[in-house]
């Protein structure tokens, strides 16, 4: 089984010079962009990933943190292909999701070691196999549908164009979420 994930990741490019790539996307070299290379390689290795020229990929991410950068270079997950979404909750945790073969997984990252931080956390990162760092459950969020292309309305106020899921109706007209006035009767 490692042998035949050795051989997809090399098939994908040289670990190293994908790290390079990500390094440069990213802007530096950190551990918490070693927690997204590593969960994407792993996610490649379990569910046979490559490269998403569009949708095919998908990845649900539980951070904003600089792990979604290296998420972004290998899998090609972006926000605007609608493949890359966010389903917050603080938790270094990622479901991914191969539409092409319906396979999907949850990777959390265990509890670091005590006293690690910094430098000593960036190492040790850098140093484990992806399965030493992750837990592997089952997805939690189920796989969104593809991405909309969706109808714009003008706004009666600012007459900005806006995507229709995000127009409020109000006295009867057309308002974006910045110019709606939500009704806060309750929120005392």
């Amino acid at each position: 089984m490692i042998e035949e994930a050795f051989v997809r990741r090399q098939d994908m490019v040289d670990e190293k010079e994908l790290w390079e790539q990500c390094v440069k996307f990213h802007g530096h070299a950190c551990g918490g962009l070693t927690i997204g290379f590593k969960a994407a390689l792993y996610a490649v290795e379990l569910l046979d990933l490559s490269f998403s020229e569009d949708e095919d990929v998908v990845c649900i991410s539980e951070n904003d943190a600089c792990g979604v950068d290296a998420i972004q270079v290998i899998l090609g997950c972006s926000i605007g292909k609608g493949n890359l979404l966010f389903h917050m909750r603080g938790k270094q945790a990622f479901s991914f999701h191969n539409r092409a073969n319906g396979k999907s997984v949850r990777l959390v990252l265990k509890d670091r070691p005590d006293g690690a931080s910094g430098e000593g956390f960036f190492a040790y990162m850098q140093e484990r196999m992806p399965e030493e760092l992750f837990v592997v459950k089952k997805t939690a969020v189920q796989i969104p549908e593809r991405a909309r292309i969706l109808k714009s309305l003008h706004c009666a106020c600012c007459n900005e164009a806006t995507a229709e899921t995000m127009i409020r109706l109000q006295d009867g007209k057309y308002l974006c979420l910045d110019c709606y006035l939500p009704y806060n009767r309750f929120d005392v």
